[in-house]
């Protein structure tokens, strides 16, 4: 695979990095920026999430931030392994996130046509 290969739109299902592992889904959108980096969006409800990064042997490594409603900003990193062109396994882990655990993700490719309606 290239770094082109990926860009495209993702439907995600996760689990939080706590002791709950509480599940949530989204969107998540890869695009490339001049200099063929990846930038990522992610959407879970309201909340966007934005991130980039940097992609080599079929492993994606992204550095996320986001803020929350008070304003406080959280940083972290995601790391997916590309199965296939269509679909991304991976895990993640923020700065004040309890360490004993990861957060997970599996992505799955949403064709154009099916993101557009």
């Amino acid at each position: 695979m290239t770094v082109d290969d990926l860009v495209g739109h993702y439907a995600v299902e996760g689990s939080n990095q706590d002791e709950q592992g509480i599940a949530y889904h989204g969107f998540l959108t890869l695009g490339l920026d001049e200099s063929k980096r990846i930038v990522a969006q992610w959407t879970i409800g309201d909340h966007i999430q934005n991130g980039t990064g940097f992609f080599r042997d079929d492993i994606l490594v992204i550095n996320f931030h986001y803020e929350d409603d008070e304003g406080k900003v959280y940083k972290g990193v995601a790391v997916y392994r590309f199965i296939n062109k269509n679909v991304l396994d991976g895990f993640w882990s923020e700065k004040h996130g309890d360490p004993l655990y990861l957060g997970s993700e599996y992505c799955t490719r949403i064709p154009a046509v099916e993101f557009l309606n």
